[in-house]
């Protein structure tokens, strides 16, 4: 009679712990993020930052979606074609301003892992490779209004820049490897975007 006691304790024990833990692993957010206008602008606008700017990582509780802007400039025409891909993070494109052709998917060459100690790698996309593209297994002009849609792990790079090309990338990140909670410091209290 004890030890069936005991077990029922324990199991008891373990379903509470379960009823605990769990919902709080996988907890979802019972809030809304807003990403204004005016916090894209102030992102792009800032003197410092680079080219892939991240504006906001949130935790959604299966995974983190975050939100950056990224500006290309002008490409040179004949000049090899530089690939990104993201080992876990899915990217959505949203062109803003500009155009160009983005390659994707295909062979590259060159392959070399982005260096784990750089802000884009901590903060924008995780792990990740860069290339030079030999045949890409895809090529589109995106312009203002365009959207595509960047599974994990496919090559992408733009070519075909005459001026520039800007976007917003919107990122499903199922692995939890970008910072949840990461807010762009141009964007808290007492920051200046100038």
């Amino acid at each position: 009679m004890v030890r069936h006691r005991n077990r029922w304790m324990i199991a008891v024990l373990t379903l509470g712990l379960y009823g605990i833990v769990l919902p709080a692993v996988n907890a979802q957010p019972k809030v809304a993020t807003d990403i204004k206008a005016a916090d894209i602008e102030a992102v792009v606008n800032a003197p410092t930052g680079g080219a892939d700017r991240q504006i906001k990582v949130v935790d959604v509780g299966t995974h983190n979606v975050s939100v950056g802007v990224l500006r290309r400039g002008k490409t040179t025409p004949g000049a090899p074609v530089g690939a990104i891909n993201h080992e876990f993070v899915t990217e959505v494109y949203y062109v803003v301003s500009g155009s160009g052709t983005l390659l994707t998917g295909g062979t590259v060459d060159n392959v070399k892992p982005l260096a784990a100690d750089t802000e884009v790698f901590k903060i924008a996309v995780g792990p990740s490779n860069n290339a030079v593209f030999k045949e890409p297994a895809q090529k589109r002009k995106v312009e203002t209004g365009d959207m595509v849609i960047i599974p994990a792990g496919v090559y992408h790079g733009f070519t075909d820049v005459t001026d520039h090309i800007e976007y917003v990338s919107v990122r499903s990140d199922p692995k939890h490897v970008l910072p949840a909670g990461y807010v762009s410091p141009v964007l808290k209290p007492g920051a200046s975007a100038k």
